[in-house]
């Protein structure tokens, strides 16, 4: 029985020449050559914006030797489509990259592109979400611009882990016990701050270990720290 792929979050970085290496990986383990790209965080940006995201992930699949397939589902109708769902089938690598987490969800719960998604992980593709990407695989995003507004619901792939992206660039002036109180979880859910141009990957969904630049930081639960490159954690 084929277990689920590799599953990642990134701090920032997706398409970038200093996450080359760590794409790469992501694609081998998939078992396919197929890169496909979804931009829909960004759904709601200028064309120009989306040609943006389209032409650097091109880039990169290019520079990996994959194939890219970007996946043009930027609103509700458009991941309702069928014929884009089975765009996603045979990935080796799924990537979901940066904008609003909040519409990135709404977007994609509940739809045919959604379940696509998952059933490529299960079988064996790698699934990645940069940013927002990464925001959205949680139970709940909070609202960081409006900390006194309720949140929203996550695609809840991974019930127990709230991500902060750019972690180190947004909160870098936050003390961590301030950060805790803006950023307070339910039990048994850790928040976990990822710095920019760093990762953290999965096979299990259970132990996590940390590639990049940076540091993955958790600002909670049982071993709240600050934890380098090659370090190797359970959630």
């Amino acid at each position: 029985m084929t277990k689920p792929g590799r599953i990642a979050l990134v701090g920032s970085g997706e398409y970038l020449p200093a996450m080359q290496e760590f794409e790469s990986s992501l694609l081998q383990l998939g078992g396919s050559k197929k890169y496909v790209q979804l931009a829909t965080a960004a759904g709601r940006e200028s064309e120009d914006r989306l040609g943006y995201w389209r032409r650097i992930g091109e880039e990169q699949a290019l520079r990996i030797g994959a194939e890219p397939q970007f996946v043009p589902v930027f609103n509700r109708e458009d991941a309702m489509r069928p014929d884009l769902a089975q765009m996603i089938d045979g990935a080796g690598l799924i990537y979901l990259s940066g904008g609003d987490p909040h519409y990135l969800a709404q977007t994609l719960i509940g739809t045919v592109v959604w379940d696509a998604i998952l059933q490529n992980w299960r079988s064996g593709a790698s699934l990645a979400g940069c940013s927002a990407g990464a925001m959205a695989f949680g139970p709940d995003i909070p609202n960081f611009r409006k900390m006194k507004e309720e949140g929203s619901v996550g695609l809840g792939l991974l019930p127990n882990i709230r991500t902060i992206p750019h972690y180190n660039k947004f909160f870098k002036w936050i003390p961590a016990s301030a950060a805790q109180m803006f950023l307070k979880a339910p039990e048994g859910v850790t928040i976990a701050g990822i710095d920019e141009l760093t990762a953290i990957f999965s096979d299990d969904l259970q132990t996590w270990t940390v590639y990049g630049q940076s540091s993955l930081h958790f600002l909670n639960g049982a071993n709240p720290g600050k934890y380098p490159s090659g370090s190797t954690l359970k959630i």
